[in-house]
């Protein structure tokens, strides 16, 4: 009696499991050279893209250096703009990470063309025999949409770029109050200097500390993300 239930669970799960896709004639020689020329037009718009990411940085590079010749400029100067402009290279983080998404997409359709058209092609081996990354990519074309959130988007280019230009910033504050316009002798002192209106050295050590730390732990958090999405991605995955 349980053999015979045991076969008719296995027959039901035989007939519930979908049946593989027919594979896909070979493709014509027009067709693939409308595939080389689409892999061309998409190399050639990551290419673009990816010259935005870098003006983006480069804005963030330019706006810190006027902030350190500023401050540094004399032993009176203030250490505020140091301040202001890490709350400026967080806006550009955020302007880079909207175009890396963008950068992402045209690079994942371009990888895609390589590992699964023109790999199998230079191995002389065909490619998936069902035909899926054909489909997977028709159906990038037909509905685009971001491979990647923009919380993935700012831990990565927060992890590659902008932790760099923000330790800068804060070891160019903390270096201005520590020296100028004399070596620091007491605590007491530090407050002062650290002091931006009715906002006490206490407070604004503090929002530094918040600051630094949560940009950190950010970026642990979205690499741990990004670990597991990968470990988690199947062969058809773009992106």
């Amino acid at each position: 009696m349980r053999d015979a239930l045991t076969t008719g669970r296995q027959g039901e799960q035989a007939q519930v499991e979908p049946k593989p896709d027919p594979p896909l004639p070979p493709m014509s020689s027009a067709e693939i050279g409308a595939i080389a020329h689409l892999y061309r037009g998409e190399v050639y718009r990551s290419t673009i893209w990816r010259t935005r990411l870098d003006n983006t940085t480069n804005w963030s590079v330019a706006t810190l250096g006027i902030a350190l010749s500023v401050t540094f400029s004399s032993r009176e100067a203030s250490p505020l703009p140091l301040v202001l402009v890490g709350i400026l290279i967080v806006v550009f983080l955020v302007y880079e990470a909207r175009r890396y998404r963008y950068f992402n997409v045209w690079r994942a359709r371009a990888r895609w063309l390589e590992t699964n058209f023109y790999a199998p092609m230079l191995r002389s081996a065909p490619g998936p025999a069902n035909g899926s990354w054909r489909e997977t990519l028709a159906r990038d074309y037909l509905t685009p949409r971001h491979h990647i959130s923009l919380v993935t988007a700012i831990g990565r280019r927060l992890r590659r770029t902008y932790v760099w230009i923000l330790a800068i910033q804060a070891l160019a504050y903390f270096g201005k109050v520590a020296v100028h316009p004399t070596p620091l002798a007491s605590f007491d002192e530090m407050w002062l200097r650290m002091a931006v209106g009715p906002i006490s050295g206490q407070m604004m050590l503090l929002f530094g500390i918040v600051f630094n730390l949560g940009w950190i732990g950010f970026a642990a958090l979205t690499y741990q993300m990004d670990r597991k999405r990968h470990k988690k991605r199947s062969d058809v995955a773009m992106g």
